[in-house]
């Protein structure tokens, strides 16, 4: 197995992000060897999950080149299972800082590949993307998120046809695909894939669809649907949809905690933006308690 120096090398050498490229160098030229090992010792692996990592620069980390070959990797195993008429992927967000970046390098080597793909312009709640996946007749949805993991992190997860997150042995042969991936520089990209033909926005009507389906499926309750409900989106992705939900149903008296609401991948109310964590509810609870609230409700960013 060639030494940490090489094998850093040689992914700068095939790293399409100059970025990162830099950043790398930077730690070779100071000799940095531990941090170097930390980054290049073994690959993100891809499991049940996709991936989830900081952002930063090498072979174990988040960044362009690492979703450019988990795509490259995803890509040709669906290409192998599928007809030519039934590659068609879904793709959404999440408003983390790298995660539009992250959506365009996977848009472009999806067209590339020869796959129709239709995309969410908005972050957009990982539920909604698997919905449209499984109602749109997609053979998989992309969601890059790293769900509640600290601003610095970011992801890449996948479900099936079904709607459903893969499970092995789906993960396992992916992860064999993305392993025989060549550098990340040499993976064919279309550069501006939101002009491409194959490529679609997803409209509002996807949200109402889903709403209609939530509906299908609800008990038929009768009571009082006038409670007072305190919500956090936490600086997440849900804050539009959970809301507007709850007003379609019939909860009229629901509080957002207004600092929270927007998208926002930094969180900069929370250092760990996960709703079991100490400190992340403080602000939905400080709301409860000055409006005399009979729930609080928080997402997962």
């Amino acid at each position: 197995m060639a030494d940490c120096a090489t094998r850093t090398r040689a992914w700068i050498e095939g790293d399409p992000d100059s970025r990162t490229r830099a950043e790398l160098s930077a730690l070779l030229d100071a000799h940095e060897m531990d941090a170097l090992a930390d980054r290049m010792d073994g690959t993100l692996e891809f499991g049940t999950a996709g991936l989830r990592g900081a952002v930063e620069a090498g072979s174990n980390r988040m960044n362009r080149a690492t979703v450019i070959l988990a795509t490259a990797g995803l890509a040709e195993h669906f290409i192998t299972i599928t007809d030519p008429e039934d590659r068609f992927v879904v793709i959404g967000r999440d408003a983390r800082p790298s995660s539009q970046t992250f959506m365009d390098d996977a848009l472009g080597v999806l067209t590339a590949a020869g796959f129709r793909v239709a995309y969410f312009t908005d972050p957009t709640p990982t539920p909604l993307v698997a919905y449209a996946g499984l109602s749109l007749g997609a053979c998989a949805s992309i969601v890059i998120t790293a769900s509640h993991n600290p601003p610095a992190d970011n992801g890449y997860k996948v479900y099936g046809a079904s709607g459903i997150q893969i499970v092995s042995p789906t993960d396992a042969e992916i992860a064999e695909r993305i392993e025989a991936v060549g550098p990340a520089n040499e993976v064919p990209r279309v550069l501006d894939p939101y002009a491409h033909p194959d490529v679609q926005r997803i409209g509002p009507d996807l949200f109402e669809g889903y709403l209609r389906s939530v509906a299908s499926v609800l008990p038929t309750v009768t009571a009082d649907r006038g409670i007072s409900i305190v919500y956090t989106a936490m600086h997440g992705v849900g804050g539009r949809s959970v809301t507007e939900a709850l007003r379609r149903f019939g909860f009229k008296r629901v509080h957002p905690v207004a600092r929270q609401f927007t998208p926002d991948g930094t969180f900069p109310t929370l250092s760990f933006p996960n709703p079991e964590e100490p400190g992340a509810l403080d602000l939905a609870h400080e709301l409860a308690l000055a409006i005399d609230a009979d729930l609080v409700l928080a997402n997962d960013p």
